[in-house]
């Protein structure tokens, strides 16, 4: 099934018994598509095109629409690019009469349809979706073939600081991580957490162990004055101590045991509390 295809099944476009004439035309004639989703291009894959390319040519033509007097592409990035790399002057082209609300659409579906899109990337092709075609999420994740709460959950990263966005744009953090900052809200504690997550490379388990303690500590402030009496009341060997305490948890935590930790400061001794589960949930 072709982009157009499946584009027309989602969103009812007709065909109006358009002829699909296929075109050589330059490459150097074709302008970006201002609507196109993907911001990151993985290299090797295009290398791996190219040789795909090579051996079998080009399978399945590019389709651009005429725009001010230039072909805008419409769907076919990456066999641009490979075509491009390949030192190609002329590509297969479809020539279509689609209007703005219509190129934008076919470029985030086809997107959509193949892999490598980055979380945040899909996250915002839903979202545009959703804004171009008036849909809600439950009835664009019908159209899609998708869950609801697959959906949502893309959706809310949108709402994460500029800065986790970039982060999850380079794949420096997961989705999950992502997700797991959400419940702190505040964007100067979701930011020092993200921070923290690259430090220390924790991972997901890790983080959402440090956001339950983050949110405690919000929701159960000590007095300043009395958190400052009791760090001077720490010597050397008990920061020592404790750090040794924190380290050895987060081992554990590595081996992906799920570990339930649990901080508190006392007048006379600082306490961990520590749930190890005697068997795990296959």
């Amino acid at each position: 099934m072709t982009v157009k295809d499946q584009f027309s099944r989602l969103f009812g476009l007709s065909d109006r018994g358009e002829t699909e004439e296929i075109r050589q035309i330059p490459v150097d004639e074709i302008v970006p598509n201002p609507y196109q989703p993907r911001t990151v291009f993985d290299d090797s894959k295009i290398d791996e095109l190219c040789q795909t390319i090579k051996t079998h040519g080009i399978i399945q033509p590019i389709v651009v629409r005429i725009r001010n007097d230039q072909f805008e592409l419409i769907a076919g990035e990456r066999r641009l690019r490979a075509s491009k790399k390949l030192g190609f002057e002329r590509i297969p082209a479809i020539v279509k009469e689609f209007n703005d609300t219509q190129t934008a659409s076919i470029a985030l579906i086809e997107n959509l349809q193949r892999e490598g899109l980055t979380s945040i990337e899909e996250a915002y092709a839903y979202q545009k979706l959703i804004d171009l075609h008036n849909l809600t999420q439950e009835s664009l994740a019908q159209r899609l073939g998708k869950g609801q709460s697959t959906i949502a959950n893309k959706l809310r990263l949108i709402h994460l600081p500029e800065q986790i966005k970039v982060a999850l744009m380079n794949r420096q953090i997961t989705e999950r991580h992502a997700r797991a900052l959400i419940p702190l809200k505040d964007e100067t504690w979701q930011i020092r957490l993200m921070e923290e997550i690259l430090l220390r490379e924790l991972n997901v388990k890790q983080t959402e162990i440090r956001v339950k303690q983050i949110l405690n500590n919000l929701e159960n402030p000590k007095p300043e004055k009395e958190k400052k009496a009791r760090m001077k009341a720490f010597s050397r060997d008990s920061r020592i101590a404790i750090n040794t305490v924190r380290q050895s948890i987060d081992m554990v935590i590595q081996t992906g045991l799920p570990v339930e930790t649990d901080e508190e400061d006392h007048d006379e001794y600082y306490q961990f509390t520590i749930r190890i589960p005697k068997s795990q949930k296959p």
